[in-house]
Protein backbone atom coordinates (compact mmCIF):
# COMPACT_ATOMS: atom_id res chain seq x y z
CA UNK A 1 0.00 0.00 0.00
CA UNK A 2 2.85 2.49 0.67
CA UNK A 3 4.41 2.01 -2.46
CA UNK A 4 1.32 2.63 -4.45
CA UNK A 5 0.45 5.73 -2.28
CA UNK A 6 4.24 7.09 -3.13
CA UNK A 7 4.04 6.29 -6.61
CA UNK A 8 0.79 8.79 -6.71
CA UNK A 9 2.78 11.30 -4.53
CA UNK A 10 5.48 11.78 -6.88
CA UNK A 11 3.13 12.03 -9.99
CA UNK A 12 1.00 14.51 -8.99
CA UNK A 13 4.13 16.40 -7.29
CA UNK A 14 6.30 16.25 -10.54
CA UNK A 15 2.43 17.36 -13.13
CA UNK A 16 3.69 21.15 -12.60
CA UNK A 17 6.81 20.39 -14.55
CA UNK A 18 5.20 18.89 -17.37
CA UNK A 19 4.38 22.19 -19.22
CA UNK A 20 5.38 23.68 -22.71
CA UNK A 21 6.42 26.71 -22.12
CA UNK A 22 5.61 30.21 -24.49
CA UNK A 23 2.85 28.22 -25.84
CA UNK A 24 -1.80 28.45 -25.18
CA UNK A 25 -3.70 25.69 -22.94
CA UNK A 26 -3.91 22.18 -25.71
CA UNK A 27 -6.59 20.08 -25.33
CA UNK A 28 -4.24 17.27 -23.44
CA UNK A 29 -4.02 16.83 -20.00
CA UNK A 30 -2.76 14.51 -17.54
CA UNK A 31 -3.37 13.36 -13.62
CA UNK A 32 -3.41 10.89 -10.75
CA UNK A 33 -5.71 10.61 -7.86
CA UNK A 34 -5.71 8.28 -4.10
CA UNK A 35 -8.64 7.68 -2.47
CA UNK A 36 -10.89 4.58 -0.74
CA UNK A 37 -12.48 1.77 -2.30
CA UNK A 38 -15.65 -0.07 -0.53
CA UNK A 39 -16.14 -3.17 -2.37
CA UNK A 40 -20.05 -4.69 -1.80
CA UNK A 41 -21.98 -6.37 -0.96
CA UNK A 42 -18.73 -8.54 -0.22
CA UNK A 43 -20.60 -8.91 4.07
CA UNK A 44 -23.73 -9.59 2.80
CA UNK A 45 -22.86 -12.98 0.97
CA UNK A 46 -24.12 -16.11 2.72
CA UNK A 47 -20.00 -17.58 1.79
CA UNK A 48 -18.87 -15.04 4.08
CA UNK A 49 -18.84 -15.27 7.79
CA UNK A 50 -16.33 -12.65 9.08
CA UNK A 51 -15.26 -9.25 7.41
CA UNK A 52 -11.90 -7.79 7.35
CA UNK A 53 -11.44 -4.19 5.28
CA UNK A 54 -7.94 -4.15 5.46
CA UNK A 55 -6.25 -2.60 2.31
CA UNK A 56 -9.58 -0.39 0.99
CA UNK A 57 -7.43 2.54 -0.71
CA UNK A 58 -7.00 3.15 -4.52
CA UNK A 59 -5.29 4.76 -6.66
CA UNK A 60 -5.44 5.74 -10.04
CA UNK A 61 -3.44 7.75 -13.27
CA UNK A 62 -4.99 8.80 -16.52
CA UNK A 63 -4.37 11.20 -18.85
CA UNK A 64 -7.42 13.30 -21.06
CA UNK A 65 -7.95 14.82 -24.54
CA UNK A 66 -10.73 17.78 -24.53
CA UNK A 67 -12.54 18.57 -27.56
CA UNK A 68 -13.37 21.44 -26.08
CA UNK A 69 -14.01 23.10 -22.49
CA UNK A 70 -16.95 20.90 -21.44
CA UNK A 71 -16.31 17.41 -22.80
CA UNK A 72 -13.62 15.00 -23.34
CA UNK A 73 -12.23 12.04 -23.26
CA UNK A 74 -10.02 9.64 -20.49
CA UNK A 75 -7.86 6.78 -20.82
CA UNK A 76 -5.95 5.26 -17.53
CA UNK A 77 -5.07 2.65 -15.18
CA UNK A 78 -7.02 2.30 -12.00
CA UNK A 79 -6.37 0.21 -9.06
CA UNK A 80 -9.66 -0.22 -6.60
CA UNK A 81 -7.42 -1.91 -3.83
CA UNK A 82 -8.33 -5.18 -1.99
CA UNK A 83 -10.86 -6.56 0.64
CA UNK A 84 -10.34 -9.38 2.98
CA UNK A 85 -12.99 -12.13 4.82
CA UNK A 86 -12.90 -15.62 6.07
CA UNK A 87 -15.53 -17.43 4.23
CA UNK A 88 -17.78 -20.62 5.82
CA UNK A 89 -15.20 -22.87 5.17
CA UNK A 90 -12.78 -20.96 7.67
CA UNK A 91 -10.34 -19.83 4.66
CA UNK A 92 -8.98 -16.30 4.33
CA UNK A 93 -10.17 -14.83 0.84
CA UNK A 94 -8.05 -11.46 -0.68
CA UNK A 95 -9.84 -10.26 -3.06
CA UNK A 96 -8.72 -6.84 -5.28
CA UNK A 97 -9.61 -5.21 -8.58
CA UNK A 98 -7.34 -3.19 -11.14
CA UNK A 99 -7.16 -2.74 -15.01
CA UNK A 100 -7.49 -0.03 -17.70
CA UNK A 101 -10.49 2.38 -18.16
CA UNK A 102 -11.49 4.47 -20.77
CA UNK A 103 -14.59 7.05 -20.36
CA UNK A 104 -15.90 10.01 -21.26
CA UNK A 105 -16.11 13.07 -19.26
CA UNK A 106 -18.23 16.51 -18.81
CA UNK A 107 -17.46 19.53 -17.42
CA UNK A 108 -19.68 22.57 -16.35
CA UNK A 109 -18.39 25.86 -14.72
CA UNK A 110 -20.41 27.17 -12.26
CA UNK A 111 -18.45 29.67 -10.60
CA UNK A 112 -15.11 32.00 -11.10
CA UNK A 113 -12.76 28.69 -10.50
CA UNK A 114 -15.22 26.03 -9.91
CA UNK A 115 -16.75 22.83 -11.44
CA UNK A 116 -19.07 20.07 -11.68
CA UNK A 117 -18.23 16.89 -13.69
CA UNK A 118 -19.42 13.39 -14.97
CA UNK A 119 -17.98 10.81 -16.54
CA UNK A 120 -19.21 7.59 -17.90
CA UNK A 121 -16.68 4.17 -19.26
CA UNK A 122 -15.75 0.80 -19.07
CA UNK A 123 -12.94 -0.79 -16.94
CA UNK A 124 -10.92 -3.67 -18.20
CA UNK A 125 -10.40 -5.19 -14.69
CA UNK A 126 -8.39 -8.23 -13.39
CA UNK A 127 -10.18 -9.95 -10.63
CA UNK A 128 -7.73 -11.92 -8.16
CA UNK A 129 -8.16 -13.95 -5.15
CA UNK A 130 -5.22 -14.74 -2.82
CA UNK A 131 -6.57 -17.45 -0.98
CA UNK A 132 -5.64 -19.27 2.36
CA UNK A 133 -3.02 -16.72 2.94
CA UNK A 134 -1.52 -17.64 -0.77
CA UNK A 135 -2.10 -21.74 -0.67
CA UNK A 136 -4.72 -21.11 -3.59
CA UNK A 137 -5.22 -18.66 -6.29
CA UNK A 138 -7.40 -17.48 -9.09
CA UNK A 139 -7.87 -14.75 -11.28
CA UNK A 140 -11.25 -13.69 -14.04
CA UNK A 141 -11.60 -10.66 -15.91
CA UNK A 142 -14.12 -8.64 -17.83
CA UNK A 143 -15.67 -5.35 -18.55
CA UNK A 144 -17.06 -3.40 -15.76
CA UNK A 145 -19.25 -0.10 -16.46
CA UNK A 146 -18.63 2.39 -14.27
CA UNK A 147 -20.91 6.25 -13.78
CA UNK A 148 -18.88 9.26 -11.82
CA UNK A 149 -19.40 12.81 -10.33
CA UNK A 150 -17.37 14.91 -9.19
CA UNK A 151 -16.62 18.60 -7.71
CA UNK A 152 -13.53 20.62 -9.18
CA UNK A 153 -11.50 23.79 -8.55
CA UNK A 154 -9.15 25.51 -10.15
CA UNK A 155 -5.61 26.61 -8.54
CA UNK A 156 -4.31 27.85 -11.71
CA UNK A 157 -5.37 27.75 -15.46
CA UNK A 158 -3.29 24.28 -15.52
CA UNK A 159 -4.04 22.73 -12.00
CA UNK A 160 -7.07 21.42 -11.14
CA UNK A 161 -8.12 18.95 -7.71
CA UNK A 162 -11.58 17.65 -7.60
CA UNK A 163 -13.42 15.28 -5.49
CA UNK A 164 -14.54 12.29 -6.91
CA UNK A 165 -17.06 9.54 -6.37
CA UNK A 166 -17.72 6.52 -8.81
CA UNK A 167 -19.72 3.08 -8.86
CA UNK A 168 -18.40 0.52 -10.34
CA UNK A 169 -21.14 -2.59 -11.48
CA UNK A 170 -20.46 -6.22 -12.25
CA UNK A 171 -16.86 -6.85 -10.65
CA UNK A 172 -17.92 -10.52 -11.31
CA UNK A 173 -15.89 -13.74 -11.27
CA UNK A 174 -17.62 -15.51 -14.28
CA UNK A 175 -14.59 -18.14 -14.36
CA UNK A 176 -15.54 -20.00 -11.11
CA UNK A 177 -18.95 -18.18 -10.35
CA UNK A 178 -17.43 -17.13 -6.61
CA UNK A 179 -17.59 -13.69 -7.16
CA UNK A 180 -20.16 -10.69 -7.60
CA UNK A 181 -18.78 -7.48 -6.43
CA UNK A 182 -19.60 -3.96 -7.05
CA UNK A 183 -18.00 -1.00 -5.92
CA UNK A 184 -17.76 2.49 -4.71
CA UNK A 185 -15.07 5.26 -4.85
CA UNK A 186 -14.40 8.19 -3.06
CA UNK A 187 -11.16 10.02 -3.42
CA UNK A 188 -9.21 13.09 -4.56
CA UNK A 189 -7.94 13.62 -8.28
CA UNK A 190 -4.92 16.35 -9.24
CA UNK A 191 -4.72 17.06 -12.98
CA UNK A 192 -2.35 19.23 -14.83
CA UNK A 193 -3.22 20.62 -18.32
CA UNK A 194 -0.31 21.53 -20.53
CA UNK A 195 0.48 25.15 -22.32
CA UNK A 196 -0.25 28.34 -20.99
CA UNK A 197 -3.00 30.75 -21.03
CA UNK A 198 -2.14 33.25 -24.26
CA UNK A 199 -1.62 37.05 -22.59
CA UNK A 200 -3.27 39.79 -24.03
CA UNK A 201 -0.84 41.60 -26.52
CA UNK A 202 -0.17 44.93 -25.07
CA UNK A 203 -1.38 48.07 -26.93
CA UNK A 204 1.04 49.76 -29.19
CA UNK A 205 1.24 52.60 -31.92
CA UNK A 206 0.71 51.30 -35.03
CA UNK A 207 3.56 51.03 -37.33
CA UNK A 208 4.22 51.91 -40.40
CA UNK A 209 2.62 48.80 -42.95
CA UNK A 210 3.95 47.28 -46.34
CA UNK A 211 1.17 45.39 -47.11
CA UNK A 212 2.55 43.82 -50.24
CA UNK A 213 6.44 43.06 -48.74
CA UNK A 214 7.87 45.27 -51.56
CA UNK A 215 10.09 47.62 -49.18
CA UNK A 216 8.12 50.74 -49.55
CA UNK A 217 5.76 51.37 -46.92
CA UNK A 218 2.11 51.73 -47.59
CA UNK A 219 2.17 55.55 -47.46
CA UNK A 220 5.13 55.94 -50.64
CA UNK A 221 3.76 52.81 -52.46
CA UNK A 222 1.55 53.94 -55.78
CA UNK A 223 1.46 50.40 -56.87
CA UNK A 224 0.02 48.56 -54.22
CA UNK A 225 -0.05 44.61 -54.80
CA UNK A 226 3.08 44.44 -56.29
CA UNK A 227 4.10 40.56 -56.65
CA UNK A 228 6.50 39.93 -53.95
CA UNK A 229 9.01 38.53 -56.46
CA UNK A 230 9.01 41.70 -58.80
CA UNK A 231 11.91 44.28 -57.93
CA UNK A 232 10.24 47.73 -57.83
CA UNK A 233 11.39 51.58 -57.73
CA UNK A 234 11.10 54.15 -55.26
CA UNK A 235 7.20 54.57 -55.53
CA UNK A 236 7.08 51.05 -55.04
CA UNK A 237 6.20 50.00 -59.17
CA UNK A 238 7.70 46.99 -60.48
CA UNK A 239 11.23 47.74 -62.88
CA UNK A 240 10.65 46.43 -66.14
CA UNK A 241 13.30 45.78 -68.83
CA UNK A 242 13.06 44.81 -72.72
CA UNK A 243 13.93 41.18 -73.63
CA UNK A 244 14.55 39.91 -77.09
CA UNK A 245 13.94 36.02 -78.18
CA UNK A 246 13.98 33.79 -80.84
CA UNK A 247 11.59 30.71 -81.68
CA UNK A 248 11.86 28.36 -83.73
CA UNK A 249 8.74 27.58 -84.90
CA UNK A 250 9.09 24.80 -87.10
CA UNK A 251 10.39 23.94 -90.93
CA UNK A 252 8.57 23.46 -93.96
CA UNK A 253 9.47 21.06 -96.84
CA UNK A 254 10.00 21.02 -100.79
CA UNK A 255 10.51 18.55 -103.40
CA UNK A 256 13.55 18.43 -105.26
CA UNK A 257 14.92 21.53 -107.17
CA UNK A 258 11.50 23.41 -106.61
CA UNK A 259 10.42 26.06 -104.61
CA UNK A 260 6.95 25.64 -105.24
CA UNK A 261 4.91 25.24 -101.32
CA UNK A 262 3.34 22.08 -101.71
CA UNK A 263 -0.21 22.39 -100.81
CA UNK A 264 -0.07 20.77 -97.53
CA UNK A 265 2.50 23.06 -96.43
CA UNK A 266 0.03 26.15 -96.29
CA UNK A 267 -1.49 24.90 -93.32
CA UNK A 268 2.20 25.12 -91.40
CA UNK A 269 2.20 28.61 -92.93
CA UNK A 270 -1.38 29.65 -91.56
CA UNK A 271 -0.33 28.89 -88.41
CA UNK A 272 3.08 31.10 -88.82
CA UNK A 273 0.52 33.82 -89.69
CA UNK A 274 -2.08 33.86 -87.11
CA UNK A 275 1.09 34.07 -84.52
CA UNK A 276 2.05 36.71 -86.33
CA UNK A 277 -0.90 38.18 -86.53
CA UNK A 278 -1.52 37.55 -82.68
CA UNK A 279 2.31 38.90 -81.55
CA UNK A 280 2.18 42.25 -84.06
CA UNK A 281 5.74 43.24 -82.19
CA UNK A 282 7.03 40.34 -83.25
CA UNK A 283 9.36 39.54 -86.80
CA UNK A 284 9.61 37.00 -88.70
CA UNK A 285 12.93 35.33 -90.58
CA UNK A 286 11.97 32.92 -93.14
CA UNK A 287 15.69 30.65 -94.00
CA UNK A 288 15.49 28.62 -97.14
CA UNK A 289 17.60 25.44 -97.14
CA UNK A 290 18.88 22.39 -99.89
CA UNK A 291 19.84 19.48 -100.39
CA UNK A 292 23.39 18.96 -100.63
CA UNK A 293 22.56 17.84 -104.35
CA UNK A 294 24.15 19.47 -107.36
CA UNK A 295 26.50 22.64 -107.26
CA UNK A 296 26.54 24.83 -104.23
CA UNK A 297 25.96 27.99 -105.75
CA UNK A 298 22.51 26.48 -107.47
CA UNK A 299 21.56 25.54 -104.04
CA UNK A 300 22.04 28.81 -102.38
CA UNK A 301 19.90 30.53 -105.35
CA UNK A 302 17.18 27.65 -104.75
CA UNK A 303 17.23 27.97 -101.17
CA UNK A 304 16.53 32.28 -101.47
CA UNK A 305 13.67 31.01 -104.24
CA UNK A 306 12.06 28.97 -101.52
CA UNK A 307 12.87 31.86 -98.41
CA UNK A 308 10.90 34.59 -101.15
CA UNK A 309 8.24 31.75 -101.51
CA UNK A 310 6.63 31.64 -98.05
CA UNK A 311 7.47 35.10 -97.38
CA UNK A 312 5.50 35.96 -100.28
CA UNK A 313 2.47 33.63 -99.55
CA UNK A 314 2.51 35.51 -95.76
CA UNK A 315 2.28 38.69 -96.94
CA UNK A 316 -0.14 38.09 -99.81
CA UNK A 317 -2.22 35.59 -98.65
CA UNK A 318 -2.28 36.20 -95.15
CA UNK A 319 -2.09 39.70 -94.95
CA UNK A 320 1.22 39.79 -92.94
CA UNK A 321 2.94 43.35 -93.59
CA UNK A 322 6.15 42.88 -95.68
CA UNK A 323 8.28 44.72 -93.27
CA UNK A 324 8.07 42.04 -90.42
CA UNK A 325 9.18 39.22 -93.19
CA UNK A 326 12.94 38.63 -93.95
CA UNK A 327 13.59 36.21 -96.48
CA UNK A 328 17.54 34.76 -96.39
CA UNK A 329 19.09 31.69 -98.41
CA UNK A 330 21.67 29.79 -96.55
CA UNK A 331 22.00 26.86 -99.65
CA UNK A 332 23.44 23.47 -98.12
CA UNK A 333 25.73 25.36 -95.53
CA UNK A 334 22.96 24.35 -92.72
CA UNK A 335 22.05 20.79 -92.98
CA UNK A 336 19.80 18.94 -90.00
CA UNK A 337 20.45 15.32 -91.06
CA UNK A 338 24.15 14.34 -92.38
CA UNK A 339 24.68 12.37 -95.14
CA UNK A 340 23.73 11.30 -99.08
CA UNK A 341 20.40 9.22 -98.61
CA UNK A 342 16.86 10.03 -99.54
CA UNK A 343 15.77 10.43 -95.96
CA UNK A 344 18.61 13.40 -95.36
CA UNK A 345 18.44 15.08 -98.71
CA UNK A 346 14.21 15.54 -97.90
CA UNK A 347 14.79 16.48 -94.54
CA UNK A 348 17.63 19.37 -96.00
CA UNK A 349 15.36 20.17 -98.53
CA UNK A 350 13.48 22.51 -95.69
CA UNK A 351 12.18 26.51 -94.87
CA UNK A 352 12.74 27.46 -91.35
CA UNK A 353 10.87 30.09 -89.54
CA UNK A 354 12.81 31.78 -86.58
CA UNK A 355 10.52 34.33 -85.30
CA UNK A 356 12.00 37.31 -83.18
CA UNK A 357 10.26 39.66 -80.66
CA UNK A 358 11.03 42.00 -77.78
CA UNK A 359 9.18 41.16 -74.93
CA UNK A 360 8.60 43.96 -71.92
CA UNK A 361 9.45 41.77 -68.88
CA UNK A 362 9.05 42.22 -64.98
CA UNK A 363 12.43 42.37 -63.59
CA UNK A 364 13.00 39.50 -60.93
CA UNK A 365 14.77 40.14 -57.19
Amino acid sequence: MMKNTLKVVLLTSMLPFAAVAEQELTPWYVGGGLGINNYEPHCDLKTMTQCEDDDPYAWDVFGGYLFNDYFGIELGYRDLGRIQWTDFSNKRNDVGARGMALGLVGFYPFADKWSLSAEAGGMNYLLKNIKNYGTEYYSDSGIAPYIGAGIGYNFTENLKLQAKYRRYENLDDDKYNTLEMESNYWGLELSYRFGKAKAAAPVVAAAPIDSDNDGVMDGQDSCPDTPATHKVDAKGCTVYEFVTDKHDLGGILFDNNSSVIKSASYADIEKLANYLKKNPEHTVSIEGHASNVGKPAYNMTLSESRATSVAEALATKYDIDASRIQAIGYGITKPIMEGNTAEAHKQNRRIEAIVTGTEKRAVLK
